[in-house]
């Protein structure tokens, strides 16, 4: 009986998977079988990056461009213009810094990355999704989608943003056969966030704040993906799962 996450013959593309969770994503993709094109903007890091994932025994390669620069994205479509089946918008840019500290430029290039980049690659790709009448489209939101801090406005807005385009995108696209859902990740203990990871005071707020009661692991993100990737998500779209620990739920 074939796994219902089985993905073999399927060719996956994940935006910002040179590291951290988006690494991790890209690796649980291949595991299941999928072809991973992993994107930056940095080739010697993309380079690394398909070597981990060719060192578990899967396949991957690399896929360098700026998601904000159109003629990039442009260009890089016209490689996957033949075959993409699953696209991964993970690429997140935070700027943290109180509201009145931010320039109209700091504005408009937090959002270039965070919602407008997202919306142009999902159309892209649903345009190569929908002659085969199959597709995945999986964005990488956050938690600061549904709930908001101070001094993260912009970051905040985009991620809400996000979350409703990924509704508004699955209404647009389920007539074609793409399913169009975001994962939510909580506090997880990336390079980026390699600081605030190792502050006890932090932890200790974190066992306080989340079910759980720690951290994630970056490799934690991958089963939700997987699973939106799959067909054991086929009546699914339109949807955000939280992976966080139970942060949103705990209080």
């Amino acid at each position: 009986m074939q796994s219902p996450f089985d993905l073999h013959g399927r060719v996956a593309l994940v935006t910002g998977g040179g590291r951290g969770l988006g690494l991790e994503i890209a690796k649980g993709l291949a595991a299941c079988g999928a072809h991973v094109l992993i994107n930056g903007r940095h080739p010697d890091a993309l380079e690394r990056a398909v070597a981990d994932v060719k060192a578990l025994g899967h396949t991957a390669e690399p896929l360098a461009f700026d998601i904000t620069d159109e003629s990039s994205v442009g260009l890089a479509f016209l490689r996957v213009e033949a075959h993409l089946d699953i696209l991964v918008n993970n690429v997140g840019v935070r700027d943290r810094r109180e509201l009145f500290e931010f320039k109209m430029d700091d504005v408009r290039r937090l959002l270039a990355a965070d919602l407008v980049a997202p919306f142009d690659l999902s159309r892209r790709a649903a345009r190569i999704m929908a002659r085969n009448g199959w597709g995945r489209i999986v964005n990488i939101t956050s938690i600061a989608g549904p709930i908001a801090r101070a001094g993260d406005a912009v970051y905040t807005a985009a991620k809400g943003g996000l979350e409703a385009m990924t509704r508004a995108l699955a209404a647009d696209l389920g007539a074609s056969g793409i399913t169009v859902n975001a994962v939510a990740p909580g506090y997880f203990a990336t390079e980026a966030n390699a600081a605030m990871a190792g502050d006890p005071a932090i932890a200790d707020w974190l066992k306080k704040r989340t079910s759980l009661g720690r951290w994630g692991e970056p490799a934690e993100i991958a089963g939700a993906v997987v699973f939106l990737a799959s067909p054991a998500a086929s009546y699914i779209t339109g949807q955000v799962i939280a992976v966080d620990g139970g942060y949103l739920a705990h209080f």
